[in-house]
């Protein structure tokens, strides 16, 4: 990810909407943020129809990064995996983001808006802004072993 910042795909179920709704918000008004994009729940779809066209946008190229939420985080995460080339995580915890990102180049982060509370969630997503995945790490053979099963 290179200059002008980030951009951040939000989406969410119903039992994630308020949370969306604040990230989205906070996101809008980061510096580290270019752009947010919003994929709120159609008429008719369930949370991984949404997951699914949030991680598109990233394994597509037209977003960076995805946040999203629903009762527990769980099951955005599993919809977004089934995006090839997507890494979705549920965390909960500063070192899980952290290592999310850091050891694992996790695209897509997903959390529970009846796991956490508001404030831990902004607090996890405004660090997860400054973590980026170094491909000279030690990691990064790992994330192309991971790759391969995309194939």
């Amino acid at each position: 990810m290179t200059a002008p910042g980030w951009r951040v795909v939000v989406g969410s179920d119903d039992a994630g909407d308020d949370y969306r709704r604040i990230m989205r918000d906070d996101l809008a008004s980061d510096d580290r943020v270019a752009e947010v994009i919003d994929v709120t729940m159609a008429d008719g779809e369930r949370y991984p129809d949404v997951a699914v066209r949030a991680a598109k946008l990233v394994a597509d190229g037209r977003a960076d990064r995805a946040l999203l939420f629903c009762g527990t985080g769980l099951g955005v995460a599993m919809s977004a995996n089934k995006v090839p080339g997507i890494r979705a995580v549920t965390a909960h915890d500063a070192y899980s983001v952290e290592r999310s990102v850091l050891s694992n180049d996790a695209q897509v982060l997903c959390m529970g808006q009846r796991v956490i509370g508001v404030e831990a969630a902004r607090k996890l997503v405004h660090q997860w802004l400054d973590y980026r995945f170094d491909p000279a790490s030690h990691s990064a053979a790992n994330i192309d072993a991971l790759a391969k099963y995309d194939r």
